[in-house]
């Protein structure tokens, strides 16, 4: 089953099959979506959760497994499973309900002080890595190796910096990636959220409020988390999310060429990209080389 395809029929229907209790409840698409889940609100309180192919459902057992011991121990909320849906006729993978969180995406209610709401999304990171990470999951292909080397992603990134050609200046690019590279994670592996993302925050009364999406959580570098500071930061608000975030230079780093790589192949290869989207994507790419020559210069 298809992204578009899992509606609000589809949500009632799996309800009716499996949890009758809310059957009656309304069943209403969440204001701001995601790609890899398709989300409802139920009720007031309640969230059904799909994922919308199968290299996602390694996240919902993943969810299910941690969130409620990564909860009793970080500043702010996040999800709180309540049930697991299993496979059936009417849809195929496993799904969830949470409790539902209040709070609307920083993404589309941008806060006001954008450097204090920095400082609190590097204030929970630094609770989360705090936590016990010894028997977590390690990066891999459930959380598409977020905590993992960059290397895994070397020869995608190489190819996509070729193909963009003059799109970009590859010089630059390449200067930002191998940069990344030369300093490998050598720390304490560490819980990581994955997608640290301005949708995946959440905002209430211009303060974040609630983080959520652990699908791509894992336990390793946590350089993989410090790609807000240029998809949604800038000047002050970068600059405190920098001095908050207990990571060191090298982090920082490997950091620019997280967001480095994921910028490069959506533009390099994503053409169903939003154009605001691409858009943003550019800005990235310019954002990270800026910051990276300025470094050099600096020495």
């Amino acid at each position: 089953m298809e992204k578009q395809d899992i509606t609000v029929d589809v949500v009632v229907e799996l309800l009716h099959e499996q949890f009758p209790d809310w059957a009656r409840l309304p069943v209403r698409p969440v204001e701001v979506d995601g790609n890899d889940n398709t989300s409802f609100r139920l009720g007031d309180d309640l969230l059904v959760r799909l994922p919308s192919h199968e290299r996602y459902v390694a996240g919902v057992e993943k969810e299910h497994r941690w969130l409620p011991q990564l909860e009793a121990q970080l500043p702010l909320p996040i999800p709180q499973p309540v049930a697991k849906g299993e496979p059936s006729g009417t849809f195929p993978r496993i799904w969830s309900v949470y409790r539902w969180l209040e709070g609307e995406p920083a993404g589309s209610h941008p806060p006001d002080d954008r450097a204090a709401f920095a400082r609190d999304v590097a204030s929970f990171l630094g609770g989360l890595y705090a936590v016990d990470a010894s028997e977590g999951p390690p990066a891999g292909e459930h959380n598409f190796w977020r905590g993992g080397p960059l290397s895994h992603y070397d020869r995608e990134t190489r190819a996509a910096i070729a193909d963009l050609g003059d799109e970009i200046d590859p010089d630059a690019a390449t200067a930002v990636w191998d940069a990344a590279l030369g300093q490998p994670f050598t720390g304490r592996p560490v819980w990581v959220h994955g997608d640290v993302a301005e949708n995946n925050l959440l905002v209430r009364d211009g303060a974040l409020s609630a983080v959520i999406d652990f699908g791509s959580s894992g336990v390793g570098d946590p350089s993989c988390d410090t790609v807000l500071a240029w998809t949604f930061l800038d000047g002050e608000s970068r600059r405190a999310f920098r001095e908050q975030l207990p990571v060191d230079d090298a982090t920082w780093a490997r950091g620019r060429g997280w967001a480095m790589w994921k910028a490069l192949i959506t533009l390099a290869w994503n053409s169903q990209a939003d154009p605001e989207f691409t858009q943003q994507c550019r800005r990235v790419v310019a954002a990270v080389i800026a910051e990276h020559e300025g470094r050099r210069r600096d020495r």
